[in-house]
């Protein structure tokens, strides 16, 4: 019903915000990662918006980017993800780092959510396969890369090291480097 949003910020109240458009003004709720981007009171601004009907409340919801809100509609439309609980995910994720946890199958980025359990994160990762992420534009040279920095950070951590400790000697390791030996590497720097 009422897709976008243009007009005149009034006020920041986090996860709130009120915009006046022609003397009108709507309260929108936002993810933390589109109110961190928005202009200061008093400025122009404009949002993609979804709008939400329920028995007791109408409520907009608005968004930085076209991304951000395909993201949110895919996950309201998973059983147990209501709209509030889109917005947590969106607010401790970027689109990007979602696409990518589901990707990957990493349950565990999501339940760093707040009010996201171990459950909940994987009927959200089964639910998202093949929605989102599928897209996601990873040139397959990095693609290897990134795989192979996790693989490595992953044998790390199986070998007794901490993630912090592991994350520090990927630093170190020598862009490209293939996983056997950026594990060699790793465990020179991390035996110093």
């Amino acid at each position: 019903m009422i897709g976008k949003l243009t007009g005149t910020l009034l006020e920041k109240n986090p996860p709130q915000i009120l915009i006046d458009c022609h003397g009108v003004g709507y309260e929108v709720d936002v993810p933390m990662s589109t109110f961190y981007n928005l202009p200061a009171a008093g400025e122009k601004v404009s949002l993609l918006t979804h709008f939400v009907v329920r028995e007791d409340a109408q409520i907009l919801y608005g968004f930085g980017s076209a991304a951000e809100r395909e993201a949110f509609r895919q996950l309201v439309k998973i059983s147990g993800i209501g709209p509030r609980t889109a917005l947590s995910v969106l607010s401790g994720l970027s689109v990007a780092e979602l696409a990518q946890a589901v990707t990957a199958q990493e349950a565990g980025r999501i339940v760093k959510v707040p009010g996201i359990g171990k459950k909940t994160a994987e009927r959200l990762l089964l639910e998202l396969k093949g929605k989102l992420g599928a897209d996601l534009p990873l040139p397959g040279v990095a693609a290897a890369v990134g795989d192979a920095a996790s693989d490595i950070q992953q044998a790390l951590m199986a070998l007794g090291y901490n993630e912090k400790d592991a994350a520090a000697a990927l630093k170190a390791l020598p862009a490209g480097v293939g996983v056997s030996e950026g594990i060699k590497l790793a465990l020179k720097s991390l035996a110093k």
